[in-house]
């Protein structure tokens, strides 16, 4: 009973800090945090769910590509509250700061929004529509919703598993507070059922897709131990939009090179 109280309320906690949909408050405590990374990939559910329900909304009304596409950009910004791109943000005017490792890890913390910070999000913006704009084929559609899944899967198990850049923030406290043993093995568990999901719908595009996706998990791994000795909360919202991205990429330009 303890157990399943513990495992309620770090979802409760997951949902409360990784997205904007409403749940009762309360105080956190040190025990209620141990399962937290284990629900964070379901945040991506609800958000991959909501834009393929809008997609197939605008089939039935026959919704221009330009209204599809950018209410789909929106929609993990209303259901997160756009908590991964601060973190994106942050970390892209810390790297282009080319300053000591010391300093970058100052200026994720800078409340501050850099020039390269928005010229950056400027250019994924735009990267995203055109990629999306490009996804004619319902499997493909099907596999960019998972991915918003596989993406945080991906996520909680860096989180629990790569270096630290720093023992402060949200991200060390969930990580140090951590299970490991059954966050590690819930994660990698889901993450198997997510690539099994896409493959199959279509083992082509969904490995295509699913390689995309370890990509950018290994650059994430290699590009902050190099950048900042660790990952750190901010960095794992910028590797979200990243992969998430990344897969985006793939499964349009599948689409154009077998078809839609």
């Amino acid at each position: 009973m303890r157990m399943v109280k513990a495992f309620v309320r770090s979802f409760v906690i997951a949902v409360s800090m990784y997205s904007r949909i409403p749940v009762p408050q309360f105080i956190w405590k040190e025990e209620d945090m141990r399962y937290v990374f284990c629900f964070f990939p379901w945040i991506g559910a609800v958000t991959g769910g909501c834009i393929y329900i809008w997609n197939m909304f605008c089939g039935f009304f026959q919704i221009g590509t330009l209204g599809r596409t950018a209410m789909s950009m929106v929609i993990p910004l209303l259901v997160t509250g756009g908590i991964h791109v601060d973190g994106f943000m942050d970390t892209m005017d810390a790297l282009h700061s080319y300053q000591t490792r010391e300093r970058k890890l100052e200026i994720l913390k800078d409340s501050h929004i850099g020039a390269f910070s928005v010229m950056m999000l400027a250019a994924y913006g735009l990267i995203w529509i055109g990629a999306f704009s490009e996804i004619g084929n319902a499997v493909s559609l099907k596999l960019v919703c998972g991915g918003f899944f596989l993406s945080r899967c991906l996520c909680g198990i860096s989180a629990v598993s790569f270096p630290l850049a720093k023992k402060e923030g949200l991200l060390y406290l969930f990580a140090d507070s951590s299970h490991r043993r059954i966050v590690k093995g819930s994660l990698y568990l889901q993450g198997v059922g997510c690539i099994g999901w896409m493959l199959f719908w279509s083992p082509v595009r969904g490995a295509i897709v699913t390689v995309m996706s370890f990509l950018a998990l290994a650059y994430y791994d290699h590009r902050s131990r190099k950048e900042f000795g660790g990952v750190t909360g901010d960095t794992a919202g910028c590797f979200v939009l990243m992969c998430e991205l990344c897969m985006l990429v793939a499964a349009a330009g599948v689409d154009l090179v077998f078809g839609k």
